[in-house]
């Protein structure tokens, strides 16, 4: 079956996704600086999962643009991928909230973990319908850039309950990662 319907239930999904995270920043009842005060570590938690989200978002984009159709093995590991995403909206919030408290942020960094397995497992399953000689398999290689991701976050997890600050400091150096442009898929569809 065409990818089509797979790209536009997905991009749907993940502007859900951003559009409840906003709308959970709530407007403070005072008029000057001091009243956005309480709302930092808010704006901080959707702040870096905005920037999350993004990353899924373009890299999804990238993935389907390698491939030229679907089946339902692909169809179920997406779906299990947006699960994963769609609950980034409550551990934001709760994270948020709760000044980044050690629970709300070991949560977190477990939904990010079973986000990354459920990429790579739908990265997998694209692989193995097109094959290993694919253009998306040649692009995606040894997959450096996730394997270290999810060791980040099995390591950032349990330090949350020790340091949450050294926690979100891998968060973001897995942002920060996955923001550095890759250009493997690009480049093989450009000779594609």
């Amino acid at each position: 079956m065409g990818k089509g319907r797979l790209e536009a239930f997905s991009d749907g999904v993940i502007a859900i996704i951003i559009t409840i995270m906003v709308l959970e920043i709530k407007v403070p009842h005072g008029f000057d600086l001091a009243a956005l005060r309480p709302l930092i570590p808010v704006f901080l938690s959707y702040v870096l999962s905005f920037i999350y989200i993004g990353i899924y978002w373009n890299n999804h984009h990238h993935l389907l643009q390698a491939v030229r159709h679907v089946n339902g093995c692909i169809l179920w590991a997406n779906l299990h991928l947006l699960f994963w995403l769609s609950l980034i909206p409550f551990v934001t919030g709760w994270m948020g909230e709760n000044h980044f408290a050690a629970m709300p942020v070991a949560l977190y960094g477990t939904v990010l973990l079973f986000a990354a397995i459920a990429y790579f497992i739908l990265t997998r399953a694209l692989i193995s319908h097109h094959g290993r000689d694919s253009t998306l398999a040649i692009a995606v290689g040894k997959n450096f850039k996730e394997k270290v991701s999810l060791v980040f976050y099995a390591v950032a997890i349990p330090l949350a309950f020790m340091n949450s600050w050294f926690a979100c400091a891998f968060y973001i150096l897995v942002a920060i990662i996955w923001l550095i442009p890759d250009r493997r898929i690009e480049k093989n569809l450009s000779e594609f």
